[in-house]
């Protein structure tokens, strides 16, 4: 026997990860998250799961991000009441983010006449069925699978999983893989122990910036902006960009090196994400940061800090006159708060607008970073004369040299990786340098396909 995988998602798509293994005995879903960011056909997320969810054993969970968990409840909603795997962390931010989600769910289902995606219950139901597993510790997920998590470094609480089944085929899955080395996370570990890979290529075709050129970026633009006395905004990701921004700041000024001005994070969503970090840094930070944890009691907390969680707080920071930072999402710039702030400064031209992570095509975010001169944000066409910076190296995801890395530690036994989780031509040129530099099989799969995996290598079914 052999393990079948299909690419129910993440193939041809940065987003919607969901992959279904099936074992000689059980059966494993890796992932259930939720389309994003580009012209995709919104009324078919509503539809039912193209396998029966009562058939799956478990779910295995690599981190918290929406596109990786956000269709979770609705699984349980068709009938899934298997168990649901993921580190501590994971299980926290899971929380978060999906209740976050659960009113502008039942928003848009309005829109367009359906029943919402999920509702309370089912995220309720959903996280009873949720069973903690620590990294680096292997356990039976299924009938005849084992799995075990290994650390990515992509955010707080985010794994790997290599699936074994009883015959001894291995399988493993990378989830999104951290841009290491980081200020905050361990650095990814390998997984030199599977017999194929899928492997994410969201930055499968680019490089970023080092570390320490973009903190030297960072604090360039800041100290331009605050000389033309502008308003920074940065529409930023709630999860690891937020925290980071909120790092790298408190050590600028710390240094001297940036002017003390007003810094806002204005999203109650990213206020309680770090909280969640701060729960966990002891544990699962660096140790070259712990001392300074230690010392200061938080990583992310400043004298001109103010976390404004309610919608008075955030329309009072535009009564704050002259240079200030404005952290706001939603990290694409299309919701959330960021919007409002956007389309209040983007025609000034004193303002700058720092861009720091992965803008999905189509997005307003993109649209942005493409140069376009006017962007519809919170509901009307808003001018831009900002200046727009697009900073690659804040990225939570390893770039082409470091995918190409991490592929290589999975040798000699990796025979055949599927590239997935990418742009079409991400995803391509990744698995031409696999292919080039490493000498083995890379494929990148399609939407649906079935590939049955054994010691030996893999066929198409």
């Amino acid at each position: 026997m052999a393990f079948k995988l299909t690419f129910y998602g993440g193939a041809e798509s940065v987003t919607g990860s969901n992959f279904l293994v099936q074992g000689t005995k059980g059966k494993v879903l890796v992932d259930c998250g939720m389309e994003q960011g580009r012209d995709f056909c919104q009324e078919c997320m509503y539809e039912p799961f193209a396998y029966d969810v009562k058939e799956v054993d478990a779910l295995i969970i690599t981190h918290a991000h929406l596109d990786h968990i956000g269709r979770a409840p609705k699984l349980v909603r068709e009938g899934f009441r298997g168990k649901v795997y993921m580190t501590p962390p994971t299980r926290d931010l899971m929380e978060l983010i999906l209740r976050d989600s659960v009113h502008i769910l039942a928003e848009e289902a309005k829109k367009i006449k359906v029943s919402p995606l999920y509702d309370e219950k089912d995220l309720n139901l959903l996280l009873d069925l949720v069973e903690l597993v620590p990294y680096n510790k292997e356990w039976e997920a299924a009938p005849g699978i084992s799995a075990i998590l290994r650390n990515t470094g992509h955010i707080l609480g985010s794994g790997s999983v290599r699936l074994t089944d009883e015959d001894g085929t291995t399988l493993a899955l990378t989830g999104d893989i951290g841009n290491s080395p980081t200020p905050l996370l361990p650095d990814a570990v390998a997984v030199p122990d599977a017999d194929a890979m899928v492997i994410e290529s969201v930055y499968g075709d680019r490089l970023h910036d080092t570390k320490d050129v973009r903190v030297d970026r960072l604090r360039d633009a800041i100290n331009k902006a605050v000389a033309k006395d502008g308003v920074v905004l940065i529409p930023a990701f709630s999860m690891e960009r937020t925290q980071l921004m909120l790092y790298e700041l408190s050590n600028l000024m710390e240094a001297k090196e940036i002017p003390e001005i007003p810094v806002y994070l204005d999203s109650p969503l990213a206020i309680a994400v770090t909280e969640v970090y701060e729960k966990w840094a002891k544990e699962y930070f660096k140790n070259g940061v712990q001392t300074e944890l230690a010392k200061e009691g938080s990583l992310f907390r400043f004298p001109f800090l103010s976390m404004t969680r309610d919608r008075e707080e955030s329309e009072s920071i535009r009564k704050t006159k002259g240079s200030k930072i404005i952290i706001a999402g939603a990290g694409m710039s299309h919701g959330g708060r960021i919007g409002k702030h956007e389309a209040l400064y983007l025609p000034d031209p004193h303002t700058t607008l720092l861009v720091v992570g992965y803008q999905a095509p189509r997005s307003p975010g993109r649209r942005l970073v493409d140069g376009a001169k006017s962007v519809r944000l919170d509901g009307r066409d808003v001018t831009v004369n900002a200046t727009v910076e697009m900073f690659g190296g804040w990225s939570a995801h390893a770039d082409r040299d470091g995918l190409l890395e991490y592929a290589k530690k999975a040798l000699p036994r990796t025979k055949t990786f599927f590239v997935a989780l990418g742009e079409p031509a991400s995803a391509r040129f990744l698995a031409q340098r696999i292919h080039g530099f490493l000498g083995v099989k890379a494929i990148v799969p399609t939407q649906d396909e079935t590939w049955e995996i054994t010691k030996e290598g893999v066929k198409k079914v």
